[in-house]
């Protein structure tokens, strides 16, 4: 027979326990079905975008802020494994590009500055990088056109843009999905876009301010 105070041990891991699941679980929970309520609550933030997906960035395809993003797995710099659930609390522009695709070239400086303006604990742009041979080689052109702001992520793999593909509409690269602070995808936009203009700058101001 347990005496009090094993009982009063008991209760107490079995809180502690309970507490580690919800907490847990709240952020993946959105990677649930459509519709979940962390998500449902972003479409006052869709709604506030769609009139900024103008100009340089009237490319993107605002969604209804009530779809879950997916939970993309990837690296970075080092072999550190990544989640796109690592970055809960901001709102993120994710970007897959590779060295093969002239369009990404061409974009990854603006991002670079875009991270560079507006990059902060509340907006990182995750720039993912999927070349499949030489490792090197993404990293020397990172390095080649002075990108100074963006962390060196990537997925020799492929499974990011799999993964993308499987949850929005993808064409190819490169590809961008604006993700909001509860990991909902927010919109997408398919090939390159000025992210160095005001356009876009005003774009992703409407996004992080909630």
């Amino acid at each position: 027979m347990k005496t009090n105070s094993a009982r009063r041990t008991a209760v107490l891991a079995l809180a502690l326990a309970g507490a580690g699941l919800i907490a847990a679980g709240d952020f993946y929970a959105t990677r649930g079905a459509s519709g979940h309520s962390s998500c449902a609550a972003m479409g006052a933030t869709a709604q506030r975008l769609k009139p900024l997906a103008i100009g340089e960035v009237a490319a993107m395809n605002i969604l209804d802020g009530s779809t879950p993003a997916p939970d993309l797995v990837f690296f970075a710099d080092g072999g550190t494994p990544k989640r796109l659930a690592d970055f809960k609390g901001k709102t993120v522009l994710v970007n897959l590009w590779a060295t093969w695709c002239i369009p990404c070239r061409q974009e990854m400086p603006a991002l670079d500055k875009l991270d560079g303006r507006l990059g902060s604990p509340k907006f990182q742009v995750v720039a993912i990088n999927i070349d499949q041979r030489n490792p090197d080689k993404p990293r020397a052109f990172l390095e080649e056109v002075g990108v100074k702001h963006l962390a060196y992520y990537y997925d020799q793999s492929v499974n990011v843009f799999r993964d993308l593909k499987a949850s929005v509409q993808v064409e190819g690269l490169p590809v961008s999905m604006l993700v909001g602070t509860e990991g909902c995808a927010l919109g997408v936009i398919n090939g390159p876009a000025d992210w160095a203009s005001a356009d876009a700058a005003a774009l992703i101001k409407a996004a992080v301010s909630r």
